[in-house]
């Protein structure tokens, strides 16, 4: 069986809320490792937790570029976290990944991930390979170096939802898993229902959402 096309530029040229809702569920892929996303979280344009809300810099440029873009930045000295650019150029918006459900290039994962993921009888446990935006970029090899990269075109490319066709946008909200959402994590107060779950997936990166979550609506 083919493999579907990967999404095109015009799916992330949309407002970054519908994007990150319409991630999850799609398979994500570097060099062949990765798989499908579970949660996401959305940073809109005047969004005092955004990296754009002070305007572009050096560090922030891809969020401020081309849509469909990822947008990979160090956070804490020690780790790298993936987004993809989201609305029109010169738009700073942008869609973290938070989590995948791991499904090709285990073996890979494990071995970037290291010991912490090796249970005592010696097998790996995949629920703590890409379950949260750390773990996934250190899973998928995805560092400073893939900053910038196009999500439609080899090495990276972004798959719709089973039952999607890449090309055809009236398709992009369909076919959703059982979605939540919550407030995002680590940023504050701030009540805003912007972090997307696939409510049934064993992968998040927190075990269940949050008590104030709901179901998300699909257009």
């Amino acid at each position: 069986m083919s493999r579907p096309a990967p999404l095109p530029p015009a799916f992330y040229d949309r407002p970054v809320l519908e994007v990150a809702r319409d991630l999850v569920g799609c398979t994500l892929l570097y060099r062949g490792v990765g798989g499908r996303i579970v949660e996401t979280e959305a940073y809109a344009p005047g969004d005092r937790a955004s990296h754009s809300f002070n305007g572009r810099t050096a560090r922030n440029a891809v969020m401020f570029g081309p849509p469909g873009h990822l947008y990979v930045y160090f956070t804490y000295g020690m780790h790298f976290c993936a987004n993809l650019a989201c609305e029109a150029e010169g738009v700073g918006a942008a869609v973290l990944l938070r989590a995948l459900e791991p499904l090709q290039g285990l073996e890979r994962m494990a071995e970037r991930r290291g010991p912490v993921v090796v249970r005592p009888d010696g097998s790996v446990d995949a629920r703590l390979l890409c379950s949260g935006p750390a773990r996934l970029t250190q899973a998928l090899g995805i560092g400073r170096g893939e900053n910038g990269l196009p999500a439609w075109r080899e090495p990276l490319v972004v798959l719709p939802r089973e039952g999607v066709a890449s090309d055809d946008a009236r398709s992009w909200s369909q076919a959703a898993p059982d979605l939540v959402v919550t407030p995002r994590i680590g940023v504050g107060d701030d009540p805003r229902p912007w972090r997307f779950v696939d409510a049934r997936s064993a992968f998040l990166s927190r075990p269940s959402p949050s008590p104030r979550s709901h179901r998300a609506a699909n257009p």
